[in-house]
């Protein structure tokens, strides 16, 4: 390739360019051309670089690059730039290309400390052809450079817009909208370059963001839009690294301590934060409320989400303060269906009521039925001693009424019939019962000497067989639990028909055997009320009744007759709970409302709780009559508290027995207890007490990092997943956890007491001769309503006794040593730490998991890094014998095509991981490819092009 050229004056003459020795090139650069003098220069170098040996290259290279480099920077620096000034900028830039297109001359830029500050400074837009070769060249050093040039990069980029009072990325952004393919190409080979280089994903992150923050996310769309290949790839490559970056992201921390721990630290002792903490606050405010809540942070997640990772991954523009663009049409959807979910959860409210009236029906249909069954069996028994003495009634009826007997006989009245009309037998076979009941042998007398003592303990009950032996290997943990003998269960038992045998397996023993084996080593101040001062002098009333009355009065600040008369009326309109017990606990004793009545005639004088004594006192029977009002007021409360406590624990008991993944589990404890018992008093147990259940979080692994709990725990989520179903199953546990059966007797019992005073005080109150006197009206109706709710309540509770006391048979526990609080209480307690057992079990496996994906992923990137330094050393050396060139056109072509953004880094997780390996190992044989075919061939860059698309399709790219 020749080119005609202006030789420098020590020529004199024009020449080819190929025999121009670089010496003559140096000299030009050192007398200072200017204009056309030096932009003919720098053209004609540009050539000699092209077309002359790696040799030539050096020998310019040695004192050339610093003078092409002082050009430039003078070129950049003049005020008043002409035309021809830019010009030559540009050749300046080729010329710097045509020397990279080396390992020396690249080494050589990479190692010159102004190179990259000069080339970020012609970054320009107004000139879109020198923009583009500078950009290409940036994008180039990004990715074939060491570790920190990057960061070099990142640097001269910054320090070159630090004058112009613009973002550090607002140059290349600007590139992009100019009308120009190329540059736009180029651009985004140097976006793409300099977001995907970074190993850390914060930094990944910060990049981009940085420049949608320029502009970038207003331009993309226009892109898009253009038609050009070159310009989809470039485009494609950003949007799949985006993706798999947020991919990423969000796999990066799933433990909410770990993301505080490391939001605080990041915040801490900073300007952001008091903004922190107010965040935190206002969280704090969110409703807590089983169905509200999750709505609100939905809402909130989907602000946040969208203000710091817009669209996928990129900040919003603070800048520009627009309104926030935040997508709210799935939380419009559900909006859309709240009325049709409040439908459907009045109506769920409506059937659970149902189900409940339903259930209480059952209850007290299954109480009354159990009632007329004792009623029953009480007739049947009675029927039956009736029968029994027929025949001795029969026998003296005989010898006393034989003659009578013997006439009815005469009158034309058989015997027999007479006989089977009353006793539904015949004569002759009641008569034999007669004799043989008179004649009846006692029994014979029980051989006791043919069992003896031994003989009797080993015999078993109810078909049970000797527990199975076991003898480990090692010495075992002993579990701590109440045995449970024999002689102490029924036949309904469930340790009777419990096969635990099922669960063993050679497995399970040997890893609890090596799990639990013991060889391995503020004051509150009350504020005083201020009492005013009496004047007047109290007459009969002592002064604390008299404080207390006063202060109670001045409560209501209701005139004393409007009080007598609600009372006597009982308006259960304007009477309240609370007022009544106030006035049933301040009242003055009966004794002192009689004494009241004598200064009657001296009311104005008498001091306000007296005045309210002598009105009160003309009420007959008042505090009989206020605890009636009171019982009355309180009666639907006591009912509503009582019956979900009975409902409760029938629910439990009934759950108990029916549940058969309790019954399994408690089988598989059973066989694990008999195991590490072995050998002691322990060993070979038929069942266990239930309290015991809470002692197995005391048993300690040998490493004592778990527990018994949690291995059964493991076990069962590992063979017997069924099992873990009976924490759905024992769901009233806990809330029968909390009833106490003294304290259910205690209420039944006090409601009893109020209804018989409340009856004899109806008694009493039907002979008033007062109009105004309505208590006796009103109370008896509510009366038998309230004798009706009693009377099934206590149906209910003694059907809850009865289902209790079966369940504690079954189970074969002690209804003297446990109440149903305690027995409740240790179920429910047993099933919050089975399941706080499964989740910690479940941590562990996370942070297992965690730690060793962070092993992998950490030598992972170790080896990834040393292969990428290892492929840039092997991309940059040169062959001894023939001198590789073309370096910088491969490279170019890499950005290009797409292929030098694949193996930036390894993304996880991929189908198939050698996949990826293939697409680096594909990558660098494309890389030595292009050197070598350049070097050999000689070839064009249009050829040279080609021939690195047709090696690109025959590698699978």
């Amino acid at each position: 390739y020749r080119r005609p050229l202006f030789t420098p004056r020590s020529c004199g003459s024009l020449r080819s360019s190929s025999q121009i020795a670089p010496q003559e090139f140096l000299s030009e650069l050192k007398c200072g051309a200017t204009d056309e003098r030096l932009f003919a220069c720098l053209d004609s170098l540009r050539v000699s670089l092209t077309s002359n040996p790696v040799s030539w290259v050096q020998s310019f290279g040695h004192e050339g690059l610093g003078l092409l480099l002082d050009t430039l920077e003078k070129l950049l620096l003049k005020k008043h730039q002409e035309k021809v000034d830019k010009k030559s900028q540009h050749k300046v830039i080729q010329c710097l290309k045509a020397f990279m297109n080396n390992k020396y001359g690249l080494e050589r830029i990479l190692g010159e400390e102004k190179s990259l500050a000069l080339l970020a400074q012609a970054i320009d837009p107004g000139q879109p052809a020198m923009m583009t070769d500078v950009v290409k060249l940036l994008s180039a050093i990004c990715i074939v450079g060491e570790e920190n040039t990057l960061e070099k990069v990142l640097e001269a980029i910054t320090m070159a817009t630090e004058g112009r009072g613009v973002a550090r990325f607002n140059p290349i952004v600007q590139g992009l909208s100019v009308r120009s393919v190329q540059l736009q190409v180029a651009c985004m080979q140097l976006i793409n370059a300099l977001v995907t280089s970074p190993d850390e994903l914060d930094f990944r992150l910060h990049i981009r963001n940085e420049f949608m923050r320029c502009g970038l996310r207003e331009i993309l769309p226009s892109l898009n839009a253009v038609k050009n290949d070159a310009l989809d790839i470039q485009l494609k490559v950003f949007e799949e690294h985006k993706e798999e970056d947020m991919i990423e992201f969000s796999h990066l921390r799933t433990d909410i301590g770990d993301v505080f721990n490391v939001l605080y630290s990041s915040v801490k002792d900073t300007s952001t934060e008091s903004h922190f903490l107010s965040i935190l606050q206002h969280l704090l405010l969110v409703r807590n409320d089983y169905f509200t809540q999750p709505q609100y942070f939905k809402i909130i997640e989907e602000c946040v989400s969208q203000i710091v990772l817009h669209r996928s991954g990129t900040d919003p523009d603070f800048a520009y303060r627009k309104r926030l663009d935040v997508d709210f049409s799935h939380l419009l959807e559900v909006c859309v269906d709240k009325a049709r979910a409040e439908e459907f959860e009045q109506r769920a409210s409506e059937l659970a009521q149902k189900l409940d009236e339903e259930f209480l029906g059952r209850q007290e249909a299954q109480a009354q039925l159990l009632k007329k069954e004792e009623k029953i069996n009480e007739l049947e028994a009675e029927i039956q001693s009736y029968r029994n003495q027929v025949p001795m009634l029969l026998f003296f009826f005989i010898l006393t009424t034989s003659v009578t007997v013997f006439d009815g006989i005469a009158a034309g009245i058989p015997f027999f019939l007479f006989s089977l009309f009353y006793f539904g037998l015949p004569f002759w076979i009641l008569c034999k019962m007669v004799i043989l009941s008179c004649n009846t042998p006692p029994p014979p007398p029980l051989a006791l000497g043919a069992l003896t003592s031994s003989t009797i303990q080993l015999i078993l009950p109810f078909g049970l067989k000797p527990k199975k032996e076991f003898k480990p290997e090692t010495s075992i943990k002993r579990l701590n639990w109440s045995k449970i003998s024999p002689q102490e269960m029924s036949e309904n038992c469930f340790w009777v028909i419990a096969k635990e045998d099922r669960y063993e397996n050679e497995d399970l023993l040997t890893r609890l055997a090596i799990t639990f084996s013991t060889q391995r080593a503020d004051e509150d101040l009350e504020g005083k009320k201020c009492i005013k001062k009496r004047v007047k002098e109290l007459k009969v009333l002592d002064p604390k009744i008299a404080q207390n009355l006063s202060i109670f009065l001045g409560s209501f600040r209701m005139p004393y007759e409007e009080i007598r008369r609600i009372i006597l009326e009982v308006d259960e309109d304007q009477l309240t709970e609370p007022m009544i017990q106030n006035l049933v606990k301040y009242l003055p004793d009966q004794e002192q409302l009689n004494a009241l009545v004598k200064y009657k005639s001296e009311y104005a004088n008498l001091s306000e709780p007296e005045q309210f004594g002598v009105v009160m006192s003309s009420v007959k029977r008042l505090r009989p009559r206020l605890n009636s009002i009171l019982f009355k007021l309180q009666f639907e409360e006591q009912v509503s508290n009582l019956r979900p406590d009975i409902m409760a624990v029938n629910t439990a008991c009934d759950e108990m027995r029916k549940s058969k993944p309790f019954s399994r589990l408690l089988e598989l404890i059973l066989l694990v207890g008999n195991f590490m018992n072995a050998g002691s008093r322990n060993a070979q147990s038929f069942g266990f007490n239930l309290s015991s259940l809470c002692k197995l979080k005391d048993t300690k692994s040998a490493d004592q990092k778990s527990t018994l709990l949690h291995f059964l725990a493991e076990i069962c989520e590992e063979k017997f997943p069924e099992v873990l179903k009976f924490v759905e199953d024992l769901q009233h546990v806990d809330q029968a956890s909390r009833v106490s059966a003294e304290n259910l007797e205690k209420s039944l019992r006090q409601m009893e007491k109020h209804l018989l005073q409340l009856e004899k005080d109806l008694d009493t109150f039907s002979s008033t001769d007062d109009q105004q006197d309505l208590l006796h009206s009103k109370m008896a109706i509510s009366f038998h309503t309230f004798a009706y709710q009693y009377l099934k309540l206590v149906i209910m509770h003694s059907n809850m006794m009865t289902l209790y006391l079966n369940m504690l048979e079954y189970f074969a526990i002690d209804s003297k040593k446990t109440s149903v609080e305690e027995l409740f209480t240790d179920l429910s307690n047993f099933r919050a730490m089975f399941m706080q057992a499964v989740k910690e079990n479940a941590r562990r496996r996370e942070a297992e998991e965690k730690q060793r994906k962070a092993r992998i992923a950490k030598e992972k990137a170790e080896r990834e890094k040393q292969e990428r330094q290892t492929k840039k050393k092997r991309l940059l050396e040169v062959n001894t014998e023939n001198d590789e060139t073309g370096v910088m056109d491969c490279l170019l072509e890499a950005l290009q095509s797409g292929a030098a953004f694949r193996d930036r880094r390894k993304r996880a997780p991929r189908p198939r991981g050698d996949c990826l390996e293939q697409d680096l190992v594909a990558n660098f044989h494309l890389y030595t490819f292009s050197c070598t075919y350049t070097l050999k061939n000689k070839v064009s860059k249009r050829g040279f092009s080609q021939q690195c698309h047709k090696r690109t399709i025959s590698l699978g790219f």
